[in-house]
């Protein structure tokens, strides 16, 4: 009968021994490689990243390599009897010590006494101290004169995931070397390596999976591959299974999700809610995958698929593109942004699926609205049609508004049309038309809540100073518009005739007529907005529809 408890996870079977096996920190093997090459290794070194990335794997090497007795080149030959001791874990002068569990000052001075002492077999007596950040500010105190100057035969190799607990004095005493986390491909090359030389066979889709769910950390990818070969029970795992052991969704649930919240579809989202929360599987954790879902979108949306802020494959990154590319990023982020606010309710309730399905129907209620690319191009068209439609002159009025709200705009001041191009040919018969013209344009582009009011007045003085124009029957909503941006009009007016504005405002004070005396003008000012080809023309490129008049 075997002996269960000789088996080794896949972890400690296959950790790297050499620098050329560490799998995505290439960046800091070369430069450790080329200091010892060059025997210029600094006395004190700290290894710094997220968890499962490398660094007590570097440690242990750069220890070996420092010390080998066979050494050619900068890998060390892990077969001499330093290698071998230092890899088994009994070497008297390597000293691998928890930080966690060895943090007090009494500990680290005994540290400092022991490294006057001469290493009894190695080059050098090496102390490696990982999670170093956990020590008290007594024992960095006591570790800092001899970290500044250690004796010639002593090295310090320090590792933590949390540097930014350390003191400013021991970081400015040691070597410094960022370890980041592992891309997903490099994760997944590695998973399918280590299965073929373990004789199973995984799908590329399945190991992506189990690589994402790694989170760029190399152990915690192994730790998972150990767990799947250990319960599948057959060489061959199939995808689902390996879903069923990590207890994780299939990207293709995440997409049904956000089609469906796309579609409005409160049905399927209500559906698929029930099947997962039927599945047994954790809510809290398909929520968490949903928002990081939606953040690859978002950032596919704003940055395109070359982006190294997702960690993705290939064609997974081409099928969000094409989910989302009738979709703005403003409804993209407005979608992340309620999810994130949803989520401390769905942390914190004692009805998590309840609260789930809440925040999936409010996103259903967002309107996406059109691409601000389409509105331009078609607002484009429709400027084009109407200055054609004006003898090749487009009026303010047509300018002062833009987007999906023109329409309604436009039915409210068509009433108005008439006259003010009335007024305007009074205004040209006392200042040249181009003038005039390039004046209301200006206040268009400068001022366009205020063009229209401007373009229906008139001019009833005019001197070599001073311009002083009138405007009857405004509202007093009108007259306070016109006041709050009556000093940057003033300006326009400085600019195009070097002349001072005066502006004449009187509100409109007639009595609302009844509907006996106006009802028939009333009807027709509403036959003439709805007719009025600008209205049509907009109809048509919008395919909009009037829903007030």
């Amino acid at each position: 009968m075997p002996d269960i408890m000789s088996y080794q996870v896949l972890a400690l079977k296959y950790r790297p021994l050499k620098f050329d096996e560490v799998v995505g920190q290439s960046h800091v093997t070369t430069t450790l490689a080329n200091a010892i090459s060059s025997d210029r290794v600094a006395h004190a070194i700290l290894f710094t990243g997220p968890r499962g990335t490398g660094k007590t794997t570097i440690a242990r090497i750069l220890a070996r390599a420092v010390n080998c007795a066979g050494r050619s080149g900068s890998e060390p030959c892990n077969e001499c009897k330093i290698c071998r001791d230092i890899i088994e874990g009994h070497c008297t002068d390597v000293f691998e010590i928890d930080g966690a569990s060895n943090n007090s000052v009494d500990q680290i001075r005994e540290i400092r006494e022991n490294v006057t002492y001469m290493p009894s077999a190695a080059r050098f007596k090496i102390y490696i101290i990982d999670e170093v950040h956990m020590l008290s500010n007594a024992a960095f105190n006591a570790l800092l004169k001899t970290l500044e100057e250690p004796p010639a035969h002593v090295m310090f190799i320090f590792a933590t995931t949390e540097v930014h607990k350390l003191p400013a004095t021991i970081l400015s005493r040691c070597q410094r070397h960022d370890l980041g986390r592992i891309s997903l491909p490099l994760i997944s090359g590695h998973l399918k390596k280590l299965c073929s030389m373990e004789n199973f066979e995984l799908e590329p889709r399945t190991l992506d999976i189990v690589a994402k769910e790694a989170d760029g950390s190399i152990r915690d990818g192994l730790s998972l591959l150990d767990r799947i070969l250990s319960a599948a029970g057959t060489k061959k795992i199939d995808h689902q299974t390996v879903l069923d052991i990590l207890g994780t969704l299939d990207t293709k649930i995440m997409h049904e999700v956000s089609n469906a919240i796309f579609e409005k579809n409160c049905s399927r989202l209500i559906d698929i809610v029930d099947e997962i929360h039927g599945s047994g599987l954790d809510m809290k954790k398909f929520y968490a995958d949903l928002i990081i879902h939606f953040r690859n979108m978002n950032i596919i949306k704003h940055c395109g698929t070359d982006t190294k802020a997702i960690d993705l494959p290939r064609d997974e990154k081409q099928e969000i593109s094409l989910a989302v590319e009738k979709f703005s990023g403003h409804f993209l982020t407005r979608i992340l942004h309620l999810l994130l606010e949803g989520e401390s309710m769905i942390r914190y309730s004692a009805h998590t699926r309840t609260a789930i399905e809440t925040v999936l129907l409010n996103l259903t209620e967002l309107n996406p609205g059109a691409c601000i690319e389409q509105i331009i191009k078609k607002l484009d068209i429709l400027k084009t049609r109407f200055s054609t439609q004006s003898d090749g002159t487009a009026h303010p009025a047509a300018t002062a508004q833009t987007g999906p709200s023109a329409i309604q705009a436009q039915n409210k001041d068509t009433r108005h049309t008439d006259d003010c191009e009335q007024e305007t040919r009074d205004v040209s018969s006392k200042v040249p038309e181009k003038t005039w013209q390039n004046f209301l344009n200006q206040v268009s582009r400068t001022v366009p809540s205020a063009a229209t009011l401007i373009a229906r007045a008139k001019i009833t003085k005019e001197t070599q100073d001073e311009i002083t124009i009138e405007l009857k029957n405004c509202s007093s909503y009108e007259k306070k518009r016109l006041e709050t941006k009556k000093e940057q009009i003033e300006t326009i007016c400085r600019e195009s005739f070097g002349k001072k504005l005066n502006m004449r405002l009187f509100c409109e004070n007639k009595p609302a007529p009844t509907p006996s005396q106006d009802g028939g003008n009333d009807m027709k000012s509403r036959q003439e907005a709805l007719y009025h080809p600008l209205v049509v023309d907009t109809q048509k490129i919008f395919n909009a529809q009037i829903i007030k008049y």
